[in-house]
């Protein structure tokens, strides 16, 4: 199927896209919602038209919500919040009615051009010209879309620089390294989840503690809690909210992993966590990069780990892992750095446990600070590390290729300037 070709308007009934949006407008979550069934309709007919970069905050207004010529969008929002709402209706959709469509509908942040992916195929149905128009409506925060462009153009680059070399022509791989063997696999795929840096500032700002449900949800900074962040502007706020961003650390341990993938690279796909849904989670492999702060999803596993991420006031206080059965020379707790960036000991975990159906791997390499996830990446990088902690676990190379082994270690690096230098094993826990 070609979804990237504008569709005439007469042909919109066969078109397969358009077919699934009559099915969205048609579904329960939108019964209730004549304008938003009427937005969907609207940017999705225009986009299959060809018009895609015609889809401007101010176009929208003046065209579907019979706005005047001359009004101003920075003064009345109303655009802004309908799509807003619109993309939490369709997440809903696709979790729930629309959970088997062979095609998916999303709207990135930034644009109000919607995207039609293929389940199997992934993003399509990509208009450069809707580039310029998002540029002007972002140029006032052109930092922050610097930053996210460089985090893309990091790991595009990870994956070309990992990809190149990884097999020559008529050269069998070879077999990977433990715990690798067990993330990366030919029956599954492996999905990378990076950490949401928005999320962190966000929590920051609000001194909200925050949770998977408000997450998943997208109410995070909509509620009453909204008027301790006080000072910061409101775009700003609606800024964090909408944009995309990850840190250097995830990239710096998407490098490591695709490097480690060997052969099965093919096998490997990058996650925004936003962008995930619980349903995905069953019959893959997953990797989590980042503590609860900063991504919400390792949550789902704390009640299976020793080491738990603590925090006071968010904010405020530092954060530490509580150690919650010590064994003897370990400590109750595991005091990381006040800030990144800073020089002093940060700690992370690395956990590989049993996926929700019992049928695949999922790895966490959860930091303190950023410094503490990026030393997560590179202690399971090298090979003496990784024999390390098998010597320590108690298992032979045997046992790693004839059964699952699932742990979690505790490690510590020494950073200096926002970087590790060293990483040391702390203590290590065997799971089940």
């Amino acid at each position: 199927m070609s979804t990237s070709q504008p569709a005439a308007l007469e042909d919109l009934r066969t078109d397969e896209r358009w077919q699934l949006v009559q099915r969205i407008v048609s579904s329960a979550p939108f019964q209730k919602s004549t304008r938003l069934r009427e937005l969907l309709q609207y940017i999705a007919q225009e986009t299959l038209r060809g018009n895609a970069h015609e889809l401007t905050e101010h176009h929208i207004g003046n065209a579907l919500f019979h706005k005047p010529s001359d009004y101003s969008p920075l003064e009345d929002s109303s655009v802004r919040v309908h799509v807003r709402q619109l993309r939490l209706k369709l997440h809903e959709y696709f979790n729930e009615d629309g959970r088997n469509e062979p095609i998916i509908l999303e709207i990135p942040r930034g644009s109000y051009a919607p995207i039609f992916r293929s389940v199997q195929k992934g993003p399509v149905s990509i208009d450069s010209k809707a580039l310029p128009a998002l540029a002007s409506r972002h140029r006032a925060k052109l930092p922050w879309i610097l930053c996210g462009i460089l985090t893309m153009l990091c790991a595009v680059l990870a994956y070309r620089v990992a990809a190149h070399g990884t097999l020559s022509a008529g050269h069998p791989a070879p077999a990977l390294s433990w715990p690798f063997s067990q993330i990366f696999d030919a029956r599954h795929q492996t999905i990378i989840v990076v950490a949401d840096s928005n999320y962190g500032m966000s929590r920051i700002l609000a001194s909200q503690a925050g949770s998977l449900d408000q997450y998943l949800r997208q109410e995070f900074l909509q509620g009453p809690e909204v008027s301790k962040i006080g000072a910061v502007d409101s775009s700003l706020r609606e800024y964090i909210s909408d944009s995309t961003l990850t840190s250097f650390a995830d990239v710096a341990d998407i490098v490591s992993l695709y490097k480690m993938a060997g052969p099965l690279q093919s096998q490997v796909s990058v996650r925004y966590p936003r962008d995930l849904r619980m349903r995905d989670l069953d019959h893959n492999n997953y990797v989590f990069i980042g503590s609860p702060a900063s991504n919400p999803w390792v949550t789902l596993l704390q009640d299976k780990l020793n080491f738990r991420e603590s925090e006071g006031v968010v904010g405020k206080s530092a954060k530490v892992f509580v150690n919650k059965n010590p064994l003897p020379g370990e400590q109750p707790e595991y005091v990381g750095l006040r800030w990144t960036g800073r020089i002093g000991d940060d700690y992370a975990t690395i956990s590989l446990l049993p996926n929700a159906t019992h049928d695949g791997s999922v790895l966490a390499l959860q930091g303190l600070q950023q410094e503490g996830t990026e030393a997560a990446g590179r202690f399971l990088a090298d090979e003496e590390n990784r024999r390390q902690l098998m010597n320590v676990l108690g298992i032979s190379a045997a046992d790693s290729t004839s059964q699952s082994i699932w742990f979690e270690a505790l490690i510590r690096s020494r950073t200096v300037s926002g970087a590790p230098k060293s990483t040391t094993l702390v203590a290590v826990r065997r799971i089940y």
